[in-house]
């Protein structure tokens, strides 16, 4: 009886020395497993803005208080985050800025404002007025990259950036017939912009050391043609054309038909519709953003949105009348659009483009490139005269496109703004 337990523990020390034997062995040939890795951050390289709050100084004592709020909450906010970075009191108006804050002194409540403020462009009339047209994109082998190119293998593709700069072509010369000085923003189906993706993925390189320049280049390639080729066009606008209105021709299409998800395969659609941007429905985060709050406060003090508007309205009215494209229905509650004056082809939106552009910018948005009937015009091409299109005896799309936006031009310096 009493050899069993010593039986017993040796048996248990046995085992023991066994398992601690063979953890041993397994742990000097395991293999380590990294865990696995967590999502990589992409740090962007700063904007090439830098907000000159002092500029300002020459709007001080120019606007009220209620015409401020108002054009904030009507025109350029949306939502009430501006208040966090903006306090409008009866004789200033304090914005936050990154090294501090700005005070823009106000006009007393029910004082006449100046009627000419600090600005490089004149409201009319036609005879004389500049003009400057914004083809759209850009085209050529860059209209794959910025993805605004597709269409059926046997058929020519479709280039949004080719076809805004056919249809500025046609513009330019009935301009000027009307009297209008007329410039293009670009010419060519080249970018304007001497830099390309190569010197922003260096850039990228440089603020993501040893992140994969596979990760990267979708980065540098948006940084290319979403914004330095629409900065640099910014550039010319304010700095060597100085134009008293810029015409950015752009057309639309339909996205959730798998159009631009599969751009050699595009579905045709039967939606077909217009409308017109200016700036303004700036979101929250934009408001909150230094260098977009400074250029809507410049845009207000400039009476931009007044200029826009009021062209915009007649320009729109005679569009409809030439082409019979349906408004574009944004969503009432959308947080990036506004619609202005209850006009249904009208809409307020913050783009790089008519906020970059420190004069009255008409931003169109006609015909969805992948509808049936455009898709056949714009397979017909360009022309002079009409030709049956799609069933219909039809003048090009590019020159109904044209003649539709010289004639509102005209009808509003005509006379036929209210």
């Amino acid at each position: 009886m009493r050899l069993q337990p010593l039986l017993v523990s040796l048996a248990l020390a046995v085992l023991i020395l066994v398992g601690l034997f063979v953890l041993k062995r397994n742990s000097s040939n395991s293999v380590v497993v990294p865990p696995a890795p967590g999502p990589i951050t992409i740090n962007h390289p700063p904007r090439d803005f830098e907000p000159v709050w002092e500029n300002l100084d020459a709007y001080q004592n120019t606007i009220t208080a209620a015409r401020l709020q108002e054009m904030i909450e009507t025109v350029y906010a949306v939502g009430d985050t501006w208040k966090e970075v903006i306090n409008i009191e009866p004789e200033q108006a304090t914005i936050q800025t990154d090294k501090g804050s700005y005070v823009l002194k106000l006009l007393p409540e029910g004082a006449e404002m100046p009627q000419e403020v600090k600005r490089y462009w004149n409201d009319g009339p036609l005879q004389g007025l500049h003009i400057a047209i914004d083809p759209g994109h850009i085209g050529g082998d860059f209209a794959g990259i910025e993805e605004r190119q597709f269409g059926f293998p046997e058929d020519k593709p479709v280039r949004e950036g080719e076809m805004t700069l056919q249809t500025a072509k046609r513009l330019k010369p009935m301009l000027e017939e009307m009297g209008a000085k007329v410039s293009l923003v670009r010419s060519t189906n080249e970018p304007v912009t001497k830099t390309r993706t190569k010197d922003y993925l260096q850039m990228y390189r440089s603020v993501n050391p040893g992140v994969p320049d596979g990760l990267l280049m979708p980065y540098a390639t948006r940084r290319f043609y979403r914004r330095a080729e629409i900065v640099e066009r910014a550039r010319v606008v304010n700095e060597e054309l100085k134009p008293d209105m810029v015409l950015c021709l752009h057309y639309n299409a339909s996205s959730g038909s798998g159009a631009w998800s599969n751009p050699s395969s595009p579905v045709l659609v039967d939606e077909n519709h217009y409308h017109m941007l200016m700036n303004g429905a700036y979101t929250s985060g934009e408001v909150l953003d230094e260098g977009d709050r400074f250029q809507m406060i410049e845009r207000i003090l400039q009476r931009i949105h007044e200029q826009e508007a009021a062209v915009a309205k007649v320009v729109a009215e005679i569009f409809v009348e030439e082409t019979a494209l349906p408004p574009y229905e944004y969503d009432p509650n959308s947080s990036r659009a506004k619609n202005v004056g209850g006009d249904p082809y009208l809409w307020a939106r913050n783009l790089l483009a008519n906020r970059s552009y420190t004069c009255p910018v008409l931003y169109f948005e006609p015909y969805v490139m992948n509808n049936i009937e455009v898709y056949a015009r714009i397979q017909a091409g360009d022309y002079d005269g009409v030709k049956e299109v799609a069933g219909k005896e039809r003048p090009s799309i590019m020159r109904e496109y044209a003649e539709a936006v010289a004639k509102g031009i005209k009808e509003y310096y005509s006379g036929g703004a209210e």
